[in-house]
């Protein structure tokens, strides 16, 4: 068996895939890990020898494709700019209950994720339109709840500084 593992090591499981290793407790043969798994997006504890270590080599090639697949998504993300009165706000969600405590969050923040989830959607729309197995009838119709989600979230349009930049759902005829 190899040396004990350490925080940050990646390891590979057969089960679960790859992940890197958040802590450990024990040595040797009785050593435990608690790993993150990236595919299922949740931290396992487990024992040392259900996992098999990346070689320096495998580490070093998988840490240059990450990063190299992070500089691709920033270079193709389009820079969305929020409307010049909300910087710096809150935005406040009170429950009716006063007793209840109230909700506040940076406006920077919640924009932050709108943009996040116009982004995902429209990678949807993507991997839909270029999947090879789906009939154009189901790409047509995963493209109409698509459409409607953008809908739904016109709401969210007053955040954004550009027109370009807005939820845009099924227009009338």
């Amino acid at each position: 068996m190899a040396g004990d593992l350490l925080k940050g090591d990646l390891v590979r499981h057969e089960k679960y895939g790859l992940g890197r290793v958040e802590d450990t407790s024990g040595y040797g043969e009785n050593q435990n890990c608690s790993v993150y798994f990236a595919r299922s997006e949740k931290q396992v504890y487990v024992a040392r020898e259900h996992l098999d270590v990346f070689s320096d080599a495998e580490a070093a090639a998988y840490e240059m494709v990450r990063l190299a697949v992070r500089e691709l998504r920033e270079e193709e993300l389009p820079s969305v700019e929020m409307g010049e009165r909300w910087e710096g706000g809150e935005l406040v969600l009170k429950p009716e209950d006063e007793a209840l405590q109230a909700k506040e969050v940076p406006i920077e923040a919640f924009f932050h994720k709108i943009v996040m989830v116009r982004d995902r959607l429209r990678v949807l729309e993507q991997q839909i339109n270029g999947h090879k197995k789906l009939s154009e009838e189901d790409k047509v119709n995963l493209q109409q709840y698509i459409t409607r989600s953008y809908g739904s979230l016109t709401t969210f349009n007053v955040l954004f500084k550009d027109k370009e930049d807005y939820f845009v759902g099924q227009k009338s005829k």
